[in-house]
């Protein structure tokens, strides 16, 4: 069942009345382009955030029973990638709730989230993101560069090159990465 952004608001603003204090998500993926107006729709909804308020809404959310999946992971985990701990700050605010602040990966750690799994689902809105917000092959392998996969490096080093090659031609993109151990 597709979600439009008014049914995901609407489904927010009853998860707000449920808790006790403001929490901050952001939201990721297919969600987040349908916040940003590039979809009119997604299939699920996907948000990541700080730990303790991403415990607080998944406990709300269970006593909500949406109907559709509801994704969440603490601290700017995104499926499989690690964002850098800037995520939050350079996520965008979409609109304050109840209790509720609700915000947006950047567009660039929306195309480095979507090119772990990078399916023709990812593809197709890795383009749309990269023609809305107009983004360079070099934003996109710098933040590449700062993500940590979890799994095979290796593959997700393959899928950059591929996006980058896809949709900015021949790519220079090499395999030094920032690494944090």
């Amino acid at each position: 069942m597709p979600i439009s952004s008014k049914q995901l608001v609407d489904f927010l603003n009853e998860v707000g009345k449920t808790l006790d204090r403001k929490i901050v998500l952001v939201a990721a993926g297919g969600t987040a382009l349908n916040l940003y107006r590039v979809k009119a729709s997604t299939i699920d909804v996907d948000f990541t955030g700080p730990a303790k308020d991403i415990e607080l809404f998944q406990k709300a959310v269970k006593a909500t029973q949406p109907g559709y999946k509801v994704h969440l992971w603490p601290n700017g985990q995104v499926f499989t990638q690690l964002l850098p701990d800037d995520y939050l700050r350079k996520s965008k605010r979409i609109r304050s709730l109840k209790n509720i602040d609700l915000r947006a990966l950047a567009p660039a750690d929306i195309v480095v989230t979507k090119t772990g799994r990078l399916d023709q689902r990812d593809m197709d809105d890795i383009e749309a993101c990269i023609r809305k917000f107009k983004l360079t092959r070099n934003s996109i392998v710098k933040r590449g560069k700062q993500v940590e996969y979890v799994g095979n490096q290796d593959v997700f080093d393959y899928n950059l090159e591929s996006v980058t090659a896809r949709f900015f031609g021949k790519s220079a993109y090499k395999k030094k990465r920032k690494r944090s151990l």
